[in-house]
């Protein structure tokens, strides 16, 4: 996986973070960097932690799957991908992002279930490796976790601003790219495997 793929599985990634960030922005009455900032550092370490966390599991299993490791990566960010454009479709709010509290209890739970997808994605890591640095593939893999972190962490930051200034229009879109964005990675990854591309 080259740094373009890395950088848009990031952003593909961040997007239900940004649409729960957009909710608490809602849901605040005053905005300030700080309560920003917490929402973005939340999400943004889940985001970077449970791939790493996938990595480490799909490493366990790595040579039992390799023959299968582009199918896998492709059904499991086609999965996740789905998944988010199945909820931005469905039109269904969960009540928990509606509320402007950020104590550490809720952030915990939030950001968790912002980031379950991002446990699958890291098991594809270690199936299809991540190749930015001239470094181990572990480093590699750390460099893409960080990556993950810091978008997720920016874009939460400023989800939690359109939130504030703009409302709920921009929930839908944000699922719907991300979804997307998701997918085609996993085609691309499925097209790189048989030479297409």
């Amino acid at each position: 996986m080259d740094l373009l793929s890395v950088l848009l599985i990031a952003v593909g990634l961040s997007m239900d973070a940004f649409a729960v960030s957009i909710c608490k922005g809602l849901a605040m009455r005053r905005i300030t960097l700080k309560n920003a900032a917490v929402v973005g550092a939340w999400f943004g370490a889940f985001q970077g932690l449970m791939p790493f966390t996938g990595y480490l599991l799909g490493v366990q299993f790595e040579r039992f799957v390799n023959a299968i490791a582009p199918w896998v990566a492709f059904a499991l960010l086609s999965l996740i991908g789905a998944n988010m454009l199945r909820e931005a479709f469905s039109g269904e709010e969960k009540p928990e992002e509606e509320t402007a509290t950020l104590h550490p209890r809720e952030m915990l739970m939030l950001a968790v279930a912002t980031s379950i997808d991002a446990l699958a994605v890291g098991i594809s890591y270690a199936m299809v490796p991540v190749s930015v640095l001239a470094a181990s593939e572990m480093a590699n893999t750390l460099l893409a976790c960080a990556l993950t972190a810091a978008t997720t962490c920016l874009i939460s930051m400023a989800g939690v601003r359109i939130g504030s200034v703009f409302g709920a229009r921009y929930k839908k879109g944000a699922e719907i790219t991300g979804g997307v964005i998701l997918i085609l990675i996993g085609v691309e990854i499925l097209l790189r495997h048989f030479g297409v591309i």
